[in-house]
């Protein structure tokens, strides 16, 4: 649906640092839409008490993220096709910087559908910039290692999103004024904006850095001319649900990414809590980096433990330990229960790459559509939040665990389904 597979490719003599070059750049994109994406747990908090929200309305900044994975993923995919992998992650690279930029006006108008706006655009960017990166680094190596191959470069995605959320803290969430709000309507704009400027100067810089890695990428657009195939329509790519593996692990990515986003969308209110560890603003913001940064060291390590081990079987294990973990957050108190959720992170770490892989395991030269679909999946992140959230403005922050725990329950068990060899893909199941 999306995108033509990228052809696999083999490292020769003479095309060995081509490739190594390739695999430089992907990682190098998994990481920058992985912090920026991170960013927006630090934003929330910032938001919900410059705005005066819920935590459902707090939650609508991850519907208008992870609401771009589901819009514009086709779109990514047709693009790709039309003009190429590099291309298409320039422009992918210059769309989110256009909505970094976005922040600036979004910043000074003080509203907070103004935030939404530039969030949705620079979310759009990395769609299609993820709908580029997650084939080709599957395709730059040998077949039987994509699994781990994409494993390692989520632990650069998670690189990303274990450094950025710390200065992300301490520039966005240590400027929190402790004035109260103005109730005088004009004045309480410019309060808002006055609060929000240094969120604005935040994004530019980020912006200034999306461009020169644009720039870098088009000057070596040529080094990979694969995916050009003829496109696959919609209809087509939609048949693929009809295969029983392939949609449950659709769904399961819908409820993985859904789970994750909660979890980190509300692990500083979290944090903040007397119940748990009593910390100020920035210090929770900070500490959100040890949620992401479990994760990243448990790609790493599990890139090696997916080469030796059955990935459904460390699937189901890792599903189900974060279940526990969520349960002992929710049902305990001070350090252990902020430390139970932070460390969900660490469970987080294989789950999206090895449901990715075993969803498009036997998919052939339709994997590319699969991917697309699967990237819509994502949009679990614009919903599942949204859900937690409301949970929590009725029963509070620990019982609102209870969601993602849900999610990974039903990830466990396709885990377990999975154990069996995927069927040819002529065969619906």
């Amino acid at each position: 649906m999306a995108f033509e597979s990228a052809p696999a490719v083999e490292e020769t003599a003479g095309e060995g640092r081509n490739i190594a070059g390739l695999r430089i750049a992907v990682l190098v994109l998994f990481f920058l839409f992985g912090g920026i994406t991170s960013l927006n747990d630090v934003l929330i908090p910032k938001l919900k008490g410059l705005f005066s929200l819920d935590y459902r309305e707090a939650m609508l900044v991850q519907s208008a993220f992870f609401g771009a994975y589901f819009i514009v993923s086709f779109p990514a995919g047709l693009l790709v096709q039309r003009i190429g992998y590099l291309r298409a992650a320039v422009v992918g690279l210059a769309t989110m910087a256009a909505g970094c930029l976005l922040f600036v006006p979004a910043s000074a108008s003080g509203a907070f559908p103004t935030f939404l706006g530039a969030l949705f655009v620079v979310a759009a960017g990395i769609t299609i910039v993820q709908v580029v990166a997650n084939p080709l680094i599957s395709a730059l190596g040998k077949p039987e290692t994509a699994s781990s191959r994409l494993t390692f470069a989520q632990a650069f995605n998670s690189l990303g999103t274990t450094i950025m959320p710390w200065i992300g803290a301490s520039l966005i969430l240590g400027s929190i004024s402790k004035a109260a709000p103005p109730s005088e309507p004009g004045a309480l704009a410019i309060f808002r904006a006055a609060e929000a400027h240094i969120i604005g100067h935040a994004y530019v810089g980020i912006a200034i850095v999306l461009l020169m890695v644009a720039g870098a990428i088009w000057i070596g657009r040529n080094a990979y001319a694969g995916g050009r195939g003829p496109a696959a329509k919609l209809g087509e790519a939609i048949g693929l649900l009809k295969r029983r593996r392939f949609a449950f692990g659709s769904v399961c990515i819908f409820l993985y990414v859904g789970a994750e986003v909660s979890i980190g969308s509300l692990l500083a209110s979290y944090l903040m809590q007397p119940r748990t560890m009593g910390f100020d603003p920035e210090t929770a913001g900070k500490y959100i980096s040890y949620y992401w940064g479990g994760a990243m060291i448990g790609r790493f390590v599990g890139a090696a433990v997916l080469q030796k081990a059955r990935p459904p079987v460390v699937l189901t294990t890792v599903a189900s330990a974060a279940i526990i973990l969520l349960l002992l957050s929710a049902n305990l108190s001070g350090p252990i229960a902020g430390w139970a959720l932070l460390l969900v992170g660490t469970m987080n770490a294989i789950q999206f790459p090895t449901i990715f892989s075993l969803a498009s395991e036997r998919l052939g030269e339709r994997a590319a559509e699969g991917s697309g679909l699967i990237c819509m999946a994502i949009v679990g992140g614009a919903i599942v939040p949204l859900i937690t959230g409301a949970a929590a403005d009725r029963v509070g922050l620990g019982t609102a665990l209870s969601v993602p725990a849900l999610c990974y329950a039903v990830i466990a068990a396709f885990g377990l389904y999975a154990r069996r060899p995927a069927p040819p893909l002529e065969t619906p199941a």
